[in-house]
């Protein structure tokens, strides 16, 4: 009935259908196991995709030929590009996105692939032999054989959802839990945990005062994810915003002694940095109200999402402090928010390629691997998709540093540190996150998506197209000499010192204020050099000159991690034999096995004295 596919993928949320693209576009025959066909890309929690270092990951994904952001531009009714007012390393791509046009676009992706088949049950466990996963069986008793195995199971294992005093077994509102791999995995000897996260009640939009929120409308000139041509978003439609109230708190506050998350009944530990309403009530006691974000779900409905009023409170109580909001006093609910809880396992189980240590061919992406998150999901199951197929085929494993981009921040963060919470990703968790920016992705990562074999010769084109038009706008800039009384007035309007002599244009715009704009809107002759490149490429150009100082700098720093790097521990090596590390150091390396000694200098517990005595060992 079926053939031995070479990767099969269980669990069709974004890192399922990552994992199966990317597998398949580098010529594995894929198979996609979900236990409803209905829904695969939901989107299970807030309607959007990108924000504050998640945009950044989108397009790293689609740098390196991944869907998620082709399929963001194309399905958004909204774009944002947060965080303007700081520095280019913080600038972060966001889509407000159609909830069901963005899942129906992924399955007409997927279904349209020749090499993807699809099958709809649940899958109950693995085949392993000899320590080595060679297929998956399931609810209906089949045996599936495969190469290898991605497990994507989100919130689905053993998942338990809360409202108030109720709780039943569930991976999402309306959906069954998975069981049954759980304990395999435990017996094969995987350590598991219990995470918590949860999401707002969705309230009928006719039943909304619009007149009394904020409106938070798109950019005017608004972007996309893809560097490709995706087709531009028209007729945005604004999100709004809606605030608490001292009168809000105390109606939560009626249902506390009947929260799961104040009696005990959730064990499992939730996102620190998105937490429920009760939850910011109780931990800010001191604030008086709280910002919502009020986002529509999509054009074709009235069903909005309240953003930051997650909660897992009797819906009784939450109904009734949701008429107590301004805007929301004849609100109706469509259903109540809800918390689940689910099981994952520590990610220091797992290689730099997401294969787990324990089983060959077995690797882990997404929620499973104790991260949150639509974007942190969808890098993982790319990454475990390409690492599948190229085991599979005897190639070379693809691994990102924390130098290359925001995903091997996350990778590396979650392999050698592992999770006790939900981890996000931050834009502060990234060193070089002057290199690692938003604009230049495809710079960085189409390159190495060629060499993989991944079909990018249009974005290559483009990547070339690019980097000639940077080089260009860059001599033009330190050609040009500028007057005084060519570019003053426009200094002093910035607040920025006027020339008492002819400048170079270059060095104009390494000040603070001034930007490419400012120039060619006093020089005409520069202008017309620089203006026949698109607006990327000119912004591109302007954060290299603005920025080069600082960008030198944390290239010196990571050519000394890649030194580190290069220094490979062998997997035999005996760390505790090495009497000069610490106590801690030698359980720490025991217990990650790092591939490096630049990925064991990463290891919380390892010191700089440590990596010394490691170098000393290795004869470096």
């Amino acid at each position: 009935m079926f053939p031995t596919y070479d990767v099969i993928v269980v669990g069709a949320g974004h890192a399922g259908c990552e994992a199966a693209v990317a597998a398949a576009n580098l010529g594995s025959r894929v198979l996609l196991a979900t236990m409803n066909m209905q829904t695969i890309a939901q989107m299970s929690c807030n309607p959007a995709m990108g924000g504050v270092a998640k945009g950044q990951i989108v397009r790293e994904i689609d740098a390196l030929g991944g869907y998620s952001g082709i399929i963001s531009d194309e399905t958004a009714i909204q774009f944002r590009m947060l965080n303007k007012s700081k520095g280019p390393a913080m600038w972060s791509p966001r889509v407000q996105s159609d909830r069901h046009a963005f899942a129906a676009m992924w399955r007409q992706k997927l279904e349209a692939h020749p090499l993807i088949d699809f099958w709809q049950e649940m899958v109950t466990g693995l085949i392993v032999k000899d320590k080595r996963v060679t297929g998956i069986h399931t609810s209906l008793g089949l045996e599936i054989s495969g190469r290898s195995v991605v497990l994507t199971n989100g919130t689905f294992l053993n998942g338990l959802i809360h409202i108030g005093e109720k709780n039943f077994g569930g991976g999402r509102a309306g959906e069954r839990a998975a069981t049954g791999l759980t304990g395999q995995l435990l017996d094969l000897g995987f350590e598991s945990g219990r995470m918590k996260t949860g999401t707002p009640p969705r309230v009928d939009g006719r039943t909304i005062d619009w007149d009394a929120l904020e409106t938070q409308p798109g950019d005017e000139n608004p972007g996309r994810f893809s560097y490709t041509e995706t087709n531009p978003i028209s007729d945005q439609i604004p999100c709004h915003i809606a605030y608490t109230s001292p009168e809000v708190h105390e109606t939560l506050k009626e249902g506390f002694d009947r929260s799961p998350m104040f009696n005990g009944r959730i064990r499992g530990l939730g996102p620190r940095y998105c937490p429920s309403i009760e939850d910011k009530i109780d931990r800010f006691a001191d604030r008086d109200r709280h910002q919502l974000f009020v986002e529509p779900e999509g054009r074709n409905t009235c069903e909005v999402y309240v953003n930051g009023f997650s909660s897992s409170l009797p819906e009784d109580v939450q109904f009734k402090a949701l008429r107590k909001i301004r805007g929301f006093e004849n609100a109706k609910m469509f259903r109540p928010g809800y918390a689940i809880e689910y099981d994952f396992f520590q990610p220091t189980q797992l290689r730099r390629t997401l294969e787990t240590k324990l089983i060959d061919g077995l690797y882990f992406a997404g929620q499973i691997n104790g991260t949150t998150g639509y974007e942190e999901a969808g890098c993982q199951g790319m990454m475990a998709g390409i690492n599948a197929h190229l085991a599979i085929n005897e190639k070379d494993p693809f691994v990102l540093t924390r130098a290359d981009a925001y995903i091997g921040v996350l990778i590396d963060d979650l392999v050698n540190k592992g999770t006790n919470e939900p981890y996000r990703m931050f834009t502060s968790r990234a060193e070089y996150r002057i290199l690692l920016r938003q604009d230049n992705a495809d710079l960085r990562l189409t390159p190495k998506a060629e060499a993989l074999g991944i079909d990018v010769a249009d974005r290559m084109a483009r990547v070339e197209e690019k980097k000639a038009g940077v080089k260009a706008i860059e001599l033009a800039l330190k050609q040009a000499g500028v007057e005084p009384s060519q570019i003053n007035s426009s200094l002093e309007a910035v607040g920025s010192t006027p020339l008492s002599e002819k400048t170079k244009a270059s060095l104009l715009l390494t000040r603070p204020h001034v930007t490419l704009d400012h120039l060619t809107e006093a020089l005409p002759v520069l202008a017309k050099a620089i203006n026949i490149h698109d607006e990327e490429t000119r912004q591109l150009a302007e954060n290299s000159i603005k920025y080069a100082g600082y960008i030198e700098r944390e290239q010196a720093l990571v050519d000394k991690m890649i030194r580190l790097e290069g220094v490979r521990i062998s997997d035999s090596f005996d760390f505790h034999s090495v009497n000069s590390l610490s106590k801690e150091a030698r359980q720490k390396l025991t217990e990650v096995r790092p591939e490096t000694v630049g990925q064991a200098s990463r290891i919380s517990g390892v010191s700089p004295a440590d990596v010394s005595v490691l170098l000393v060992k290795l004869g470096r």
